[in-house]
């Protein structure tokens, strides 16, 4: 787990464009909701990510294939969390303190900060083995966030759906980079 200095932190979140100052519920942490808000963005990062690679590898038709099945599941993904924010309550669960730290460390994480991180990193990638290499990357760090979130909600049938899809593409990223990349 990532251990950062507290004020350190609240810059870098407030340096999100995403995340403006005030937006979360104090210096501490997030609630609930901006948790389940943060996975919401994330699953459009996906969408995003995703569907740019499909479009850059066009050529590939195993490629853009696997791309473009990934993008519309983070859409599916995206629309599950919006459902899930709308369901939650006001109240924190108990213990939430601990896992508040733990989920803005995501936050904080090179690949969350906010969706220009992701956006610039996609400019670099030039090849497939990038290409793949990035979402592989890109699928753990999310199941490692919705693995936290899991710990927060009530629903967590939802989130365990969410979960069992993420750990499939992380499955299917490495086949196809086994396949096709060795």
């Amino acid at each position: 787990m990532i251990v950062m200095k507290k004020d350190r932190l609240i810059r870098a979140v407030y340096r999100n464009k995403e995340l403006k100052e005030g937006q979360f519920m104090g210096k501490e942490g997030f609630s609930v909701r901006e948790v389940v808000e943060q996975a919401v963005r994330t699953e459009k990062l996906g969408y995003d990510f995703y569907s740019s690679m499909a479009e850059r590898f066009k050529d590939r038709v195993e490629l853009k294939d696997l791309f473009e099945t990934l993008a519309k599941k983070e859409r599916i993904h995206e629309e599950r969390f919006e459902r899930l924010e709308e369901s939650l309550g006001d109240e924190e669960p108990e213990g939430w303190e601990d896992v508040s730290e733990y989920m803005r460390a995501f936050v904080e994480s090179g690949l969350f900060l906010g969706s220009d991180k992701v956006l610039a990193r996609m400019k670099e990638i030039q090849s497939i083995q990038d290409a793949v290499d990035f979402a592989l990357a890109f699928e753990k760090e999310t199941l490692l966030y919705f693995l936290g979130l899991r710990k927060t909600v009530k629903e967590k049938g939802i989130v365990d759906e969410i979960i069992d899809e993420e750990q499939s593409h992380i499955a299917w990223l490495h086949r196809f980079k086994n396949r096709f990349l060795k």
